[in-house]
């Protein structure tokens, strides 16, 4: 099957290729525990989706520059640990990417988190070789729902926004998505149908999501 490469999906990482609420979780409490403090799940969902930068303040409190960055480098280190020799990978999200690729569609991956993460995930998935762009929040200084993410990452593809499709987890997510004036799957692995008013396709997993129906939001 053929199609249009001027067509770009941006998949967002956690909740769309990765099931990482909880070993996202699991190293922010092990991180608290190692400053002698702790985490909860309530505190946790509220971050949930958002830049480190974002989530330590609220987290830890109100902290340097440089402090935020040794906090947040190393929950990112006991997050790697602790996915890297069983990554929780979503079903269906290898399949969605190689017949993506098959098709002729350009593929990238927009995420919050670092590039090293995204690169491991990758990697256990075996479709580094399928995604020709990759942007992290290394790469952007304004996290979601801010479009910088999409905005960035459909740039780097040569594509405008208005013929991506940005696949997401989270309501702001698809709000950034939307801002970048780009169309929005929303997968209902964390939230409710109701809380993404603003997608174009939400689907029930991933698993049920198809090329043609990626590609038909953008021939709409």
């Amino acid at each position: 099957m053929t199609m249009d490469s001027s067509i770009g999906v941006i998949f967002d990482m956690d909740g769309v290729l990765v099931d990482s609420a909880a070993p996202h979780l699991r190293s922010w409490q092990l991180l608290a525990e190692e400053c002698g403090g702790t985490v909860t799940e309530e505190q946790f969902s509220e971050t949930f989706g958002r830049q480190n930068r974002d989530i330590v303040p609220i987290l830890f409190g109100p902290v340097s520059e440089t402090r935020m960055q040794q906090l947040a480098d190393r929950k990112e280190e006991l997050y790697r640990d602790i996915i890297r020799c069983d990554p929780p990978i979503i079903q269906g999200a290898v399949e969605l990417v190689r017949n993506l690729h098959e098709a002729g569609v350009a593929l990238a991956v927009g995420s919050s988190g670092p590039a090293e993460n995204i690169d491991l995930v990758l990697s256990s998935m075996g479709v580094k070789e399928h995604i020709s762009v990759v942007v992290s929040g290394d790469d952007v200084t304004r996290g979601k729902p801010d479009p910088q993410v999409f905005t960035t990452a459909a740039d780097r593809l040569g594509i405008g926004p208005s013929r991506c499709v940005v696949i997401e987890d989270a309501p702001v997510g698809v709000e950034a998505a939307k801002a970048a004036g780009a169309r929005a799957v929303a997968v209902l692995l964390y939230h409710r149908a109701e809380a993404f008013d603003g997608a174009d396709l939400v689907v029930q997993r991933l698993a049920d999501l198809s090329v043609s129906q990626i590609v038909s939001l953008v021939r709409e």
